[in-house]
């Protein structure tokens, strides 16, 4: 087994720790409320017909209002994160939630023709998961999960299971390769990350 997939198994079995969890204060009423908003959105931006370019930016926005994309970045980055600078960093959640938005606003683009519809939401250790189906056409229904806490101020997802894919443990893996391909040099990845937004 290598490294990587040693550290992989680590973070699968301790994803719920991989970003930082306030206090358990969040509703279920609360944590669902965000998803029928952020889900009414993706769903409006999946029917609108706008160019791929477009709807890009529109998921950034999502990202932007629905999600901790800060979190979700530093658990990207993972131990890297410790030696870059504040600058660094800076830069880095800002790339990285371009990143974010076209990988996964061309990945929600796909359900053009079809719809997500809010399920049940369930409490797991110190946050809400929201699940949710995802009804597209030609293709049998499945989960999309989101994992909502609440941080100083109000709700955000800080991950979502997308067909059991996990995106704490996914991009952690992927950032961490593509760190590895630029011999950890922070700069050049995060001039990449722009350009691929």
């Amino acid at each position: 087994m290598s490294r990587r997939q040693f550290t992989a198994l680590g973070l699968a079995a301790t994803v719920a720790t991989a970003v930082p969890v306030p206090a358990f204060a969040l509703t279920g009423a609360q944590a669902q409320a965000l998803v029928d908003r952020a889900v009414a959105d993706i769903n409006a931006i999946i029917s609108s017909g706008g160019t791929e370019a477009q709807m890009v930016r529109q998921f950034k926005d999502v990202f932007d209002d629905y999600a901790h994309t800060a979190a979700i970045a530093a658990s990207a980055l993972g131990v890297a994160g410790r030696s870059a600078s504040n600058a660094q960093r800076s830069a880095f959640v800002d790339a990285f939630g371009l990143y974010l938005a076209n990988k996964y606003g061309r990945r929600f683009r796909e359900f053009e023709g079809g719809e997500i519809i809010v399920q049940r939401t369930v409490p797991v250790n110190n946050y809400m998961e929201v699940q949710t189906i995802a009804d597209l056409p030609g293709q049998a229904p499945f989960r999309v999960d989101f994992h909502v806490y609440d941080r100083p101020g109000r709700p955000v997802f800080f991950n979502l299971i997308v067909e059991g894919v996990n995106l704490l443990v996914s991009e952690r893996q992927e950032i961490g390769a593509m760190l590895d391909q630029r011999g950890g040099n922070l700069d050049r990845l995060i001039a990449d990350l722009r350009a691929m937004g």
